[in-house]
């Protein structure tokens, strides 16, 4: 999960933290001339949703929920970790789909199980369908937050959407480290 991210979001709602660095909450857009003036907030000209509006999930190879982790990664101040302990502790991760063959020093416990590819492929879209439900959202946005992953040569299954699918159904080692 991007523990970190979630943590500084909630230190930003609690009045803990600003927005420092963040584009979309500080961030201007002018209209029209120079002269005129005009440079209102992007958050108050693009409709995008506020922070408090946003609900995060996320899947991690290990079980333990975003307090756990930020604790454990020592990348935050411990005191603010404390004092957002409530909201990281309420945030645990679905399992990941996980495989040595990608990421070689890592060996995560909390992964999906599934007869191929293409089932753990269907079981993160249910897993996103269900968030979606369970948290009244009407949009989503997904950021890819994982390990660096080996490098593999591209090949017929990556040609289309139709290859890649028939891929994913039959295992095949193309998608797999080489």
């Amino acid at each position: 999960m991007a523990t970190t991210l979630v943590a500084g979001v909630e230190a930003i709602r609690r009045g803990l933290a600003k927005p420092i660095g963040s584009l979309t909450q500080m961030g201007t857009i002018r209209l029209g001339k120079r002269t005129e003036g005009r440079t209102p907030l992007i958050r108050d000209f693009v409709p995008l949703a506020p922070l408090d509006q946003l609900r995060f999930g996320g899947w991690d190879v290990f079980p333990d929920s975003a307090h756990e982790s930020a604790v454990h990664a020592r990348v935050l101040e411990p005191d603010l970790i404390e004092k957002l302990k409530e909201p990281l502790s309420a945030l645990r991760p679905m399992p990941a789909v996980f495989s040595a063959d990608y990421v070689r020093r890592l060996h995560g416990t909390h992964v999906k199980k599934g007869k191929n590819k293409m089932d753990l492929g269907e079981q993160l879209r249910e897993d996103i369908r269900r968030f979606l439900r369970e948290n009244g959202c009407e949009r989503a946005v997904m950021v890819w937050c994982a390990s660096t992953e080996v490098y593999l040569e591209r090949s017929a299954a990556h040609a289309d959407l139709d290859r890649f699918e028939k891929a994913m159904v039959a295992n095949d080692p193309a998608s797999r480290r080489p």
